[in-house]
């Protein structure tokens, strides 16, 4: 086990709230064989040691009418690394921003309304960033595989 600090009990409850995060403490109650109560002692507890960050609805951009999602690729300079991060960060087109190994430093995951509003991301952010030394683009196509949570 890689998680380290659960016990069985604290895993069957994290499984079911990944399958479904509106599950009621009644229902895990009911599937791991305890009260309602002791589950929402164990979830409060777990968010508590924030093993449990955040319960949240994901959307999939490509079920809306002409939203465009990509993956960059972004190799920085080592002293400009802090500041290409920032101004990503502030940008709401971008969702995720992960520092990587390997030959890029960043791995940035964007969602525009549009491929013009993705294409001024790109011109008018990424382009202009003092300290980018390459950048690479893939559009996603189709969602074939997307796990969300940690599968324990």
């Amino acid at each position: 086990m890689f998680l380290q600090g659960l016990d069985e009990l604290d895993q069957k409850i994290v499984q079911l709230l990944i399958e479904n995060a509106r599950m009621s403490y009644s229902e895990i109650g009911a599937k791991v064989g305890v009260s309602r109560v002791a589950v929402k002692l164990r979830i409060q507890a777990l968010e508590q040691r924030g093993v449990i960050e955040e319960y949240t609805t994901v959307i999939n951009p490509q079920k809306l009418s002409g939203a465009v999602s990509c993956y960059f690729e972004i190799e920085t300079e080592p002293s400009a690394l802090a500041h290409v991060v920032e101004v990503l960060k502030a940008d709401d087109t971008v969702t995720q921003i992960y520092r990587v190994t390997g030959d890029s430093r960043l791995h940035v995951h964007a969602v525009a309304a549009s491929a013009r509003e993705m294409e001024a991301l790109i011109t008018e952010v990424i382009d202009p960033l003092p300290g980018v030394t390459r950048c690479s683009c893939s559009t996603i196509l189709s969602r074939v595989k997307d796990i969300k949570g940690l599968r324990l």
